[in-house]
């Protein structure tokens, strides 16, 4: 199972993740526990992801068992060479699906089609952009699990104080070796996997 090609799980997908009963997961949703809605005409439930990532960081129940499939990852730089040269780095070196925008007005349309794990943002390609960015992404709950990843030429150890503590997941000073960056991306994806 792909859990982020999805944005609703049944009990039963959910039960596996957890690692318990389906008749458990009913029996969270049924008091209120774990937030999600009935199918219309059906006693069939179905959980949000959002909710379902909620629940179990409330509940210190392990992670692990979300990611399937291969990370995806979207390249957000108004440089098409930068653009280019990742993407070809990544999926050369790389099992990750990736997808580039050139803007954060794009990215954020991207978002909602591609559902990306981790994003690489260049912080200061539209600073008060990437800042609003940033800060939509941490507000949406269909995101909560996305990871965010600042890439600049000209980050100072207080921007990367004042990045981590906006809400941003990680830090890229340009030019950047192709270790560091897939280090980057994985240490960032196993802050939720």
């Amino acid at each position: 199972m792909k859990l982020f090609e999805k944005d609703v799980l049944t009990t039963g997908e959910v039960a596996k993740l957890c690692n318990v009963a389906s008749r458990t997961v009913s029996k969270w949703f049924d008091s209120g526990q774990i937030q999600g809605y009935r199918i219309p005409g059906s006693k069939d439930r179905r959980i949000p992801v959002a909710n379902l990532i909620s629940f179990m960081k409330d509940h210190g129940i392990p992670l692990d068992g979300l990611m399937s499939g291969n990370p995806r990852v979207l390249v957000v730089d108004s440089d098409a060479n930068v653009l280019n040269t990742l993407q070809n780095v990544l999926q050369k070196e790389t099992s990750y699906e990736v997808r580039t925008c050139d803007s954060t007005f794009a990215a954020g349309a991207e978002c909602e089609r591609f559902r990306p794990h981790v994003l690489l943002v260049d912080a200061h390609m539209d600073e008060q952009g990437a800042a609003q960015f940033c800060s939509w992404l941490r507000s949406n709950d269909d995101y909560a699990a996305t990871r965010l990843i600042a890439m600049s030429n000209r980050l100072t150890d207080g921007q990367i104080t004042s990045l981590t503590q906006a809400g941003w997941d990680g830090t890229l000073r340009k030019p950047f070796t192709v270790r560091q960056l897939i280090e980057s991306i994985e240490t960032a994806n196993a802050i939720v996997y």
